[in-house]
């Protein structure tokens, strides 16, 4: 991994949410949600031809979340929209895109830029998503980012927020004078990787007490933050942890840790000009906050992601 490719979504890194992902899955073909079709998700039934657009999701929560409110959004333009949820990694999704079986894909600008170059560097979103377009198949296209983004962060659990006065609107180097007697955790690659301790250190100042070896943004992490183990954390943007337990997300304004912001990966034969615009539409009022309380309603209060969807959408004036 380069010192600027966000982790990548097609092999997820959040443990937590695979569990999650196959509840909601369950519960969908169970008939609660839109992305019941009766369908197999990786059947590849040309479902772009016609007039049905296809929306395809990842095998994680967020994903299908996501999938469901741009498919929304698209119901509401007159759009005629069948779901393929919960299909697996980029590998597969980004192969039925180019073969047309699914036409709207909610993506990572970031990590797709990294999946199709690996040695690309990132240093702007607008950067991001033009390298992006000169990589992809000619049959696809991305469409405007969201200001949503689910990437890492380095997060801190609210005692230690209290006692060094970190609030939301805190950056890392906010941290400099407090790192010397803080522990922080994450994966054991985040101690020898430039988006860690060595970026942290490089970029930021950041030296800490010491570290402490968990897994990747998952329950071992979110514990041992919740718990003082640790007192900062490699956490994921949009994990509904940090609204649960009240952890503080300190921005990253020299963007060490890359891009990943939500954005449409589309088959551009399949999707008309109204509907670019609808999802477009979306994608402009979609911010991390707003993600990560869609996500905490899904993930912790166990609600229909479908419902979820519905309700922001009409909040935010699109449905």
């Amino acid at each position: 991994m380069t010192s600027k490719a966000p982790r990548s979504r097609s092999i997820r890194k959040h443990p937590g949410i695979a569990a999650v992902a196959l509840a909601a899955t369950a519960a969908l073909l169970a008939g609660c949600g839109s992305s019941d079709d009766g369908s197999d998700p990786l059947k590849e039934d040309k479902g772009s031809s016609g007039d049905t657009v296809v929306v395809g999701s990842n095998n994680f929560a967020e994903s299908i979340l996501l999938a469901d409110i741009y498919g929304e959004a698209l119901k509401a333009k007159g759009v005629k929209v069948s779901y393929k949820p919960n299909i697996g990694s980029r590998e597969t999704t980004y192969g039925l895109l180019k073969n047309g079986s699914i036409t709207v894909l909610p993506e990572y600008n970031g990590s797709l830029l990294s999946y199709l170059d690996p040695k690309a560097e990132q240093k702007t979103a607008e950067a991001v998503n033009a390298a992006v377009k000169t990589k992809l198949d000619s049959k696809l296209t991305l469409l405007e980012s969201s200001p949503a983004e689910d990437k890492d962060s380095v997060s801190v659990n609210a005692a230690t927020a209290k006692k060094y006065n970190l609030t939301a609107e805190s950056t890392l180097a906010d941290l400099k004078d407090a790192a010397p007697e803080l522990v922080i955790g994450g994966s054991p690659e985040f101690q020898t990787r430039q988006q860690g301790l060595l970026g942290l250190k490089s970029v930021y100042g950041l030296e800490f007490k010491s570290f402490k070896a968990l897994d990747a943004g998952g329950p071992l992490t979110q514990a041992a933050l919740t718990k003082n183990t640790v007192q900062a954390a490699d956490i994921f943007t949009t994990d509904p942890t940090i609204t649960k337990e009240k952890f503080v997300v300190l921005k990253d304004p020299e963007n060490l840790f890359g891009f990943a912001n939500v954005t449409p990966l589309v088959y551009k034969s399949g999707l008309s000009q109204e509907g670019v615009d609808a999802l477009n539409a979306v994608s402009a009022k979609l911010d991390t906050k707003t993600l990560l309380d869609l996500d905490s309603q899904v993930q912790l209060d166990n609600k229909d992601p479908l419902d979820v969807a519905k309700t922001w959408l009409k909040s935010a004036g699109l449905l």
